[in-house]
């Protein structure tokens, strides 16, 4: 089932910009992030001063397919009224989800066709690299598309920064000045895991903005060992509050080390097929560094599900402006990003061959100094 509303004619907005099409949709797809409600709120008042409607796509692709009982729990109009006090709210007011059905070439054609019956003339995307690539196979389709980088990961190569990204750091930073100010109390290292996926940036941030003595990310091998010897250096120094941060996925990376063993033989029990995490590593440098309580925090979901920051908010309120601006003039097949601290536009498939260079130089002096 789609919710269905009959077409409006496109009209002269107040100042005098003629609108060229007549609908847009929009839709958050993937992982939530702060700063998507900005971006929506951003988009439906660029759309309402054109004169353009504003259709609200629920739960990413999903909602193109028609699978709730209730029309309007799929798709449903936007006017400023519902959305005006949106932009500061945390997480997705038109919710999200993955949508693996949507990896179909046969699904894609649903949509594209759910979407011409619906009237809409283009689609706003806001997600990370999966939505951008569903985004340009709707393009493929016929149905124009522009999208905003929402993920906090910060991992899209073609842009400075991604929506929710700058939040999400903030949340970290906060997090560990406070871990920090307990473990001077106690003298005992943190060990602080972090979010990104396959990203280092938001702990590589976090790391730089608390003075946090370690750092590992998923982009860089890493030494057990070296890690231990690290902090033992620092402890000799009379550093006995020292910080690691980890990325959440760098445990690919670890260099060869037999950990479940060496814990079961110094005291610590794991049985066969128990994961390495954040906790087991303090256990690790615990009996490595002369027993030192070193204690290990996981930040975790408030990272995605915090209140924008002003750089957040200010960077949606920009991409949401360009993005219809881009539509109404006939540009598609776009991806918005910041470029030198203003945003840009570049094509979907060069926006997503980009890759993402990673500081190497600054990984290694968080590490040394």
């Amino acid at each position: 089932m789609l919710y269905y509303c009959m077409r409006a004619p496109a009209r002269q907005a107040e100042q005098g910009v003629i609108a060229l099409i007549n609908r847009i949709g929009i839709l958050t797809s993937g992982g939530d992030s702060p700063g998507m409600n900005a971006a929506v709120v951003s988009v439906a008042r660029c759309a309402n001063a054109l004169g353009i409607q504003l259709m609200g796509i629920k739960r990413g692709y999903n909602g193109l397919l028609g699978l709730s009982e209730n029309p309007e729990d799929d798709i449903a109009a936007l006017d400023l009224e519902t959305v005006l006090d949106i932009a500061d709210q945390r997480g997705t007011f038109l919710r999200t989800a993955r949508c693996d059905e949507f990896r179909k070439p046969e699904v894609q054609r649903q949509c594209a066709d759910n979407l011409r019956k619906l009237g809409i003339d283009a689609l706003v995307v806001i997600g990370g690299d999966g939505s951008f690539n569903g985004a340009m196979h709707l393009c493929e389709l016929g149905i124009p598309c522009v999208g905003i980088p929402g993920t906090i990961d910060n991992d899209l190569g073609y842009t400075e920064r991604t929506l929710g990204f700058d939040t999400a750091v903030n949340v970290c930073v906060e997090a560990v000045r406070s871990i920090r100010a307990t473990s001077r109390s106690h003298d005992r290292p943190a060990v602080v895991q972090v979010m990104g996926r396959n990203a280092g940036d938001i702990a590589m941030k976090t790391a730089m903005a608390t003075g946090a003595e370690m750092v590992v990310v998923p982009e860089m091998d890493w030494d057990v060992d070296v890690l231990a010897a690290r902090l033992n250096g620092l402890i000799a120094k009379g550093n006995t509050r020292a910080t690691l941060v980890i990325g959440e996925h760098c445990w690919h990376k670890m260099k060869e080390f037999d950990w479940r063993k060496f814990l079961n033989d110094n005291g610590k029990t794991v049985y066969p097929g128990e994961p390495i995490n954040a906790e087991r590593l303090a256990s690790i440098l615990k009996r490595k560094c002369g027993m030192i309580e070193a204690r290990a925090t996981v930040i975790g979901y408030t990272q995605r599900g915090a209140q924008p920051t002003a750089e957040d908010s200010a960077f949606a309120f920009e991409a949401g402006h360009l993005a219809v601006q881009l539509l109404n003039r006939g540009i598609t097949n776009q991806a918005i990003g910041i470029r030198h601290g203003r945003v840009f536009n570049m094509p979907f498939a060069d926006a997503l061959l980009m890759k993402k260079h990673f500081d190497r130089e600054t990984y290694e002096l968080i590490n040394s100094l």
